[in-house]
């Protein structure tokens, strides 16, 4: 076995290891967490989501960074025409940063101050164009994965 598919081997397995949690992280969010803060009072929503920012602040930025990180060196160690969805999921990687950095993250800080005690009066509306940011990011990151599997599949990595 080459360097060159030695390397196009780990990039791949490093790739789908990135995504595959990041989007998985992402989802259950979307599917577990999130609906759970329409079911709680508003005081313990913003409690809750006050504390996990807190967490995901470092934990999810990782996972960006990694996702994207390793997206790059498959794009770079692919040939051919497994390139193509390589360089795509580096695309959706970084969008899945994009919308969360200057999508959810200032609302995030809002939210913050609802917990403080300064409640916007159009709470509900930001809350929802924040659910649209996290419908979207969610999207991006699964579709980086799929890509990444799509690539590892066009590179014979998985075999």
């Amino acid at each position: 076995m080459s360097a060159k598919s030695i390397n196009a081997r780990l990039a791949a397995g490093f790739a789908l290891l990135a995504t595959g949690v990041l989007a998985g992280a992402f989802f259950y969010g979307w599917a577990n967490v999130t609906p759970t803060f329409s079911a709680v009072p508003l005081d313990v929503h913003l409690a809750f989501r006050t504390e996990l920012m807190k967490v995901n602040g470092v934990v999810m930025q990782v996972l960006m960074a990694a996702a994207v990180a390793t997206t790059g060196w498959l794009a770079i160690s692919t040939r051919g025409r497994a390139r193509i969805p390589a360089i795509a999921a580096i695309a959706f990687a970084v969008a899945s940063f994009l919308v969360t950095r200057f999508g959810n993250v200032p609302i995030n800080q809002e939210m913050k101050r609802w917990a403080a005690g300064e409640l916007a009066p159009d709470h509900l509306d930001r809350l929802a164009v924040w659910g649209t940011f996290n419908d979207i990011r969610v999207a991006t990151a699964l579709t980086a994965f799929v890509l990444v599997i799509i690539t590892s599949g066009l590179t014979g990595a998985r075999r």
